[in-house]
């Protein structure tokens, strides 16, 4: 659940995990450490929980229903998670609003970048494309191999698109002494809209299938 909005305190620009664990919650939990650095996380209105909350439900129910075809499979659907970038060290994670992970070998284990199988945000219209693109980036270059979006309407509590992505494995050919920007990208595979289609479906990383009356407020 989101922390209630709080003023915010002057704090460094760069903290551990440990220092961050000795602020009162409120505070704590409004804030992602990037390889140190503080970033403070935009807190959205009730449609935001209420969303990243019915898309948990239907993805827990699609997970359920692979791991009942393959036993081998194991994942499990959080929301607000963190995930810890590093193989070590705590210092540097983000907190994606859902969450597929491989299930851990003990409880209340850390989920790292490894761990993950997709991550996804539920972007409100107050949203920048700069914030976005660069959250987008650090789950790239961890690895994670889906990406998912969902798009908020601005003038009704309703999802306007929902779009997936996949990590790109191979390399673009680029002109001759062009360098992209990050090592690793996500292309959209998948974009849905109430409009277009009766229900998202794709079949990675497993077959998902949400009828839009799942999603709805």
């Amino acid at each position: 659940m989101p922390a209630p909005r709080t003023e915010r305190p002057d704090l460094p620009e760069y903290m551990t995990w440990e220092e961050l664990e000795r602020l009162p919650e409120e505070i704590a939990g409004q804030i992602e450490l990037w390889n140190g650095r503080v970033v403070w996380v935009r807190r959205d209105p009730s449609e935001h929980e209420i969303f990243t909350n019915l898309m948990w439900n239907a993805l827990r129910r699609c997970a359920r229903n692979d791991m009942s075809e393959h036993t081998q499979h194991c994942w499990r659907v959080t929301t607000e998670t963190n995930i810890f970038l590093g193989r070590s060290g705590k210092s540097d994670f983000l907190t994606p609003d859902f969450l597929l992970h491989r299930c851990l070998e003990t409880p209340y284990q850390d989920v790292r970048g490894g761990d993950a199988l997709l991550v996804g945000e539920v972007l409100s219209p107050s949203n920048t494309q700069a914030d976005i693109e660069a959250k987008k980036a650090r789950y790239a270059s961890a690895g994670i191999p889906w990406y998912w979006e969902i798009t908020l309407a601005r003038e009704a509590s309703a999802i306007a698109i929902i779009r997936a992505y996949a990590l790109e494995t191979g390399h673009a050919q680029l002109p001759d002494g062009v360098r992209p920007l990050h090592a690793t990208n996500y292309l959209m595979v998948g974009e849905w809209a109430p409009g277009d289609s009766n229900s998202i479906e794709i079949d990675f990383p497993f077959p998902i299938a949400i009828s839009w009356s799942e999603l709805e407020f």
